[in-house]
């Protein structure tokens, strides 16, 4: 068995020509928390069977088997780099989705704004709109919240 960190992201060499008796790669450090925290299941189903994918192939090489180990790691990493940026993306539009409905709710809250029976001006109306979604607590609510939906590494 071989233990390989997660901070190892390349080989060089051909470091396995003489292990022909190697069967397992396991990754280690913070690779299995950060998979188990991405946002959709379908992504940690993938992450999960890529990693597994080359025990089961491993077996199955004869010779140097440092460039299939070298192309395994390159392809999980690469996908995992994929799902993160993915992941932020889902993350950042979420949050500005939380904003949008913390000032909606914010504004509904303050007899609303937009529907007032007084005659106002229209830059009045912007200044109280701009002025309550600036003390909506969107702020408060997202920076509380967005370490529940961080990946973990």
């Amino acid at each position: 068995m071989l233990l390989t960190p997660t901070l190892c992201t390349s080989l060089r060499g051909n470091v396995f020509a003489c292990c022909s008796k190697l069967t397992t790669v396991d990754l280690v450090g913070g690779i299995h928390n950060t998979v188990a925290s991405l946002h959709l299941e379908i992504w940690r189903s993938e992450m999960t069977d890529e990693i597994n994918r080359m025990n089961q192939t491993l077996p199955t090489i004869t010779g140097d088997k440092t460039p299939a180990i070298q192309q395994w790691m390159g392809s999980a990493f690469r996908r995992l780099d994929h799902y993160k940026t993915e992941h932020r993306r889902l993350l950042k539009e979420a949050t500005t989705l939380l904003e949008l409905a913390l000032w909606k709710a914010k504004l509904f809250d303050n007899g609303g704004v937009e529907g007032e029976e007084v005659r106002t001006t229209m830059g009045s109306r912007k200044r109280a709109r701009k002025e309550v979604r600036v003390t909506s607590g969107a702020n408060i609510v997202i920076k509380n919240v967005l370490p529940f939906l961080a990946l973990k590494s």
